[in-house]
């Protein structure tokens, strides 16, 4: 659930499932799925009836023999009464936390707070998601009350389920750009790592962003009670999408205005990478896992794997560079442990990133349109790879959109 102004939007209800219920549940078994990323979100349980449906879908998964990642808070700031800058955030979701593990005792896997990076800057650089701000203090503050969110919720966990694994997600997108901005990228290339670095223990005080932070006003005992390594994830959930990477150009005349920003001191356009000419080695799903792999070493999922379009073939076309990429890293010696297909039931104005309400619906694994929901293509891959670990179609043979000539800028074709 997500908060926009004074509302919030669920896309469990929006998508249709929560009215679906238990024959989504019974469609997802017969897909051969046996482990799946699934809400028991703080802000759904703060009500009876809400509480009554988590437990019937999660007796439901149970009796299908799917292990369940439980998710506490995605990309949200929580229920009225807090938000990512309360400075009592982490104590409460931990509340939330040890209630979940006490009621779901047979869950052993669970991902405390989805993106705390990314929903910090969709929240508070850029102001698309509540509190709406656009403020880099502000920024700081929301990454380090998710990460002592995660810390205590899997603390709480733990009491209750002494082997509960923290499965941590995050979008590490990297920053490409023209030389006159150069700067600017490297700063955003060490600061999306902050969240990771914080839970893995690395913010010491010879870490770059340190002093950063404590001069941002952020306890200097919050981030030792983070030092410490305890919240280091089980497994790092890595989501990559192809908007994920980014590059700046100082050339504004080349974009249009809609792609025109800047950081205060310098003006620059802000597209997606895949939409400039940099050699098929440097963008896409691979050579950011196989950052993550090098940076930490520690076994890694690809925990979304989802491409915002209505075309199932290159939506399948998505799931199988992520699959192909996951062998690949594999073959070199990390360790990969899964691929997740993200959003089976679609996903709602994701194109506005929630902000509007135009019931801009994209249909994923299945489309929900429908009734009963139809399986796209998409499903009939993910059974493949859950059922033979390949996947062989004629849609295969032509590259997605962001591996074609013509995804190129046309003023950048020019220039």
């Amino acid at each position: 659930m997500v908060r926009v102004g004074d509302h919030w939007r669920d896309l469990v209800q929006e998508t249709g499932h929560q009215d679906r219920g238990a024959a989504d549940i019974a469609v997802l078994a017969a897909m051969g799925l046996r482990t799946l990323r699934y809400p028991v979100l703080w802000e759904r349980n703060q009500d009876t009836m809400g509480r009554a449906w988590q437990d019937r879908q999660m007796t439901g998964l149970q009796r299908a023999g799917i292990d369940v990642i439980g998710g506490l808070m995605h990309h949200g700031s929580g229920p009225a009464g807090t938000d990512l800058l309360d400075a009592g955030l982490a104590e409460k979701l931990a509340v939330h936390a040890r209630d979940a593990a006490v009621r779901y005792p047979w869950i052993g896997c669970w991902t405390p707070v989805n993106e705390p990076l990314t929903t910090a800057r969709f929240s508070c650089l850029y102001g698309h998601w509540y509190p709406h701000l656009q403020d880099e203090s502000a920024f700081f503050h929301a990454v380090v009350n998710q990460c002592r969110a995660a810390l205590l919720a899997m603390r709480a966990i733990r009491a209750v389920q002494p082997d509960a694994r923290f499965i941590h997600t995050e979008d590490i997108g990297r920053v490409f750009s023209t030389p006159p901005v150069a700067e600017q990228a490297r700063y955003e290339n060490a600061r999306r790592w902050l969240s990771l670095d914080l839970l893995c223990g690395h913010v010491t005080a010879q870490h770059p962003f340190r002093k950063l932070l404590e001069d941002r006003g952020i306890s200097p005992h919050h981030l030792d009670e983070l030092q410490g390594g305890e919240a280091a994830p089980d497994l790092i959930g890595f989501n990559h999408y192809a908007t994920s990477d980014r590059y700046l150009d100082h050339r504004l005349d080349l974009y249009p205005a809609g792609l025109r920003g800047g950081n205060g001191r310098q003006a620059y356009a802000d597209t997606e990478a895949m939409r400039v000419d940099l050699g098929p080695s440097c963008t896409g799903i691979a050579p950011r896992l196989r950052e993550t792999w090098r940076r930490y070493q520690r076994p890694i999922a690809i925990t979304e794997a989802h491409l915002g379009n209505d075309d199932p073939c290159e939506q399948v076309r998505w799931l199988m560079e992520a699959w192909d990429a996951a062998q690949q890293l594999r073959s070199e010696g990390a360790d990969i442990r899964a691929v997740t297909a993200w959003a089976l039931f679609g996903l709602v104005d994701w194109d506005t990133m929630l902000r509007e309400r135009r019931g801009r619906y994209e249909p994923g694994a299945f489309d929900t349109s429908s009734t009963p929901p139809r399986p796209t293509l998409l499903a009939e891959a993910i059974t493949a790879l859950a059922e033979r670990g390949r996947f062989e179609h004629a849609t295969l043979a032509q590259p997605g959109w962001w591996r074609r000539d013509d995804r190129i800028h046309a003023a950048l074709r020019r220039a």
